[in-house]
C-alpha cells in the first residue's frame, strides 16, 4: 500500500532543505520561516532535514569569499534552498573586489536558476497599507516572471575605465535567444494556469536586446493560442502598475526591468516585507521543480537583532517552497491561510502598524510573537490528521 504521494504507508517522507540565513535580518526571518515550515510538516506527516550554510557577508567575514564551492554542492543536492538576505553597509565599499551579492549570482548560475517568480497579491486586511486608493487594488493578483541570469547584470565588459577626458564606465546588456525563449516559455505556461493573460515588458523602441526579446515572444506565442499576449514598454508598464494594477495577470521581463518593477509592485501590498519569491530553473527533483526561495526585501541592518523584522515574506516564501519544490500544495495552502488569518484578526508587525483592521483593534507584535501567532493558526485538515 502507498500513500497519495506514492510512498509506502507508514513511512515519513523527508525532504532536504539547504538554509542560508545570510546577513542583517536574514537569520531572524529564516528562523521564523523554519518554525512555520517545521510545524506544518509535522502536522501534514512529513519532515524537513535542514542543513544551514554560511553565505554572503557572513561568509566573507569567516572565509574571505561570499560562497564556497562546498555550499554550492549542498544546494545542488538539496530538494530546495531557503534564503534570508545577504549584504549590508559593512560590505558595500564600491571599490571592493569581493561583495556579498556575488553569492546570489553564484547560486543562480551554479543552480541554473533562470527565472524569478514574484507573486503580488493584495490581502484585503491590508488594503489600507498601500498608498493607492482601495478601489485601485481590487482584484490585484500579479505574477512577475523576471529573467535571472542574463542582461546587464552579467554582460561583459562591465568596468570603469580611465581616459584622457576622465573616468568612464561601461556595462553591457547582452541576451541570447535561448535565454529569452526559456523564461518566456515558462511565463506562457504559468499564464495558462492562471487567467491566461501575459504582458511582455521591454524597451523595444530603444534597445536592440528588447527588439530581440519581442521577436522571441511573438515566435513562442502561437504555441499558446489560449493565452492573450500584449507588449508594453517598461515605462508604460511602470505607470500601469500604479494606475491599474488589476489589469495585469502574468508579467514577464528581462533582469533589470524585473528587478525594478517587482519592487514597485511590492508597494501595492504596503511593504517589501510582504512579498515572497522563488528562483527556479528547468531541473526537476523527485518531488517538484528545484528552486531557491527568499523574501524580496534586503538585509535591513538598521533593524537587525531588534525583533522588528516582518517575517511574512519569508514565511510565504516557505509556502512557495512547499508548493513548487516539494509538491505539498496542501501544506502550502495551510501556511498561506494561517498568515491571512493572523492579518485578518488585526495582528501586525511594526512596518504595518499604521494599518487598520476594520472593527478589530490592531495589535503590533515583534518578529517572534507574530510568528507564534502564525504557527498557532496552521490548520491541518481532519483527513490528514487521521
Amino acid at each position: 500500500m502507498t500513500d497519495t504521494h506514492g510512498r509506502p504507508e507508514g513511512t515519513t517522507p523527508r525532504y532536504r532543505i539547504a538554509a542560508i540565513p545570510g546577513d542583517g535580518i536574514g537569520p531572524e526571518v529564516v528562523a521564523a520561516g523554519r518554525r512555520v515550515l517545521d510545524t506544518t510538516a509535522a502536522g501534514f506527516g512529513f519532515a524537513l532535514d535542514w542543513q544551514e550554510l554560511t553565505v554572503g557577508g557572513a561568509a566573507i567575514d569567516a572565509y574571505g569569499v561570499p560562497i564556497r564551492e562546498g555550499e554550492l554542492d549542498v544546494c545542488r543536492q538539496a530538494d530546495a534552498v531557503y534564503l534570508g538576505a545577504v549584504g549590508g553597509p559593512r560590505w558595500s565599499d564600491p571599490n571592493a573586489a569581493i561583495r556579498p551579492e556575488q553569492a546570489l549570482f553564484a547560486l543562480r548560475g551554479g543552480l541554473e536558476l533562470f527565472a524569478n517568480l514574484r507573486p503580488v497579491a493584495v490581502e484585503p486586511a491590508l488594503v489600507d497599507a498601500s498608498t493607492l486608493r482601495p478601489e485601485v487594488l481590487v482584484g490585484v493578483d500579479i505574477l512577475i516572471v523576471r529573467e535571472l541570469t542574463g542582461g546587464i547584470y552579467f554582460g561583459r565588459p562591465s568596468e570603469e575605465r580611465h581616459t584622457p577626458e576622465g573616468r568612464v564606465a561601461v556595462d553591457t546588456l547582452w541576451y541570447t535567444e535561448h535565454e529569452i525563449r526559456r523564461v518566456v516559455q515558462l511565463a506562457f505556461e504559468l499564464a495558462r494556469g492562471r487567467r491566461r493573460r501575459l504582458t511582455s515588458v521591454d524597451k523595444a523602441n530603444v534597445l536592440a536586446s528588447s527588439r530581440l526579446w519581442r521577436k522571441v515572444v511573438d515566435q513562442v506565442a502561437p504555441d499558446f493560442p489560449d493565452v492573450r499576449v500584449e507588449h508594453r514598454l517598461v515605462d508604460a508598464a511602470a505607470m500601469m502598475l500604479i494606475r491599474d494594477p488589476g489589469s495585469f495577470d502574468v508579467l514577464v521581463t528581462e533582469n533589470l526591468f524585473g528587478d525594478i518593477l517587482s519592487d514597485e509592485a511590492a508597494m501595492l501590498t504596503g511593504s517589501l516585507g510582504m512579498l515572497p519569491s522563488a528562483s527556479v530553473g528547468a531541473r526537476r527533483t523527485a518531488h517538484g521543480r528545484h528552486g531557491l526561495y527568499e523574501p524580496i526585501h534586503g538585509s535591513a541592518p538598521d533593524i537587525a537583532g531588534q525583533d522588528k523584522a516582518n517575517p511574512i515574506a519569508a514565511i510565504l516564501s516557505g509556502a512557495m517552497l512547499l508548493r513548487w519544490s516539494l509538491g505539498r500544495t496542501d501544506a502550502a495552502e495551510a501556511v498561506e491561510s494561517a498568515v491571512r488569518a493572523a492579518l485578518r484578526e488585526g495582528l501586525r508587525t511594526t512596518d504595518l502598524a499604521r494599518v487598520g483592521a476594520g472593527e478589530r483593534a490592531v495589535r503590533v507584535l515583534g518578529t517572534r510573537a507574530f510568528t507564534d501567532e502564525v504557527v498557532a493558526r496552521v490548520a491541518v485538515p481532519a483527513e490528514v490528521r487521521r
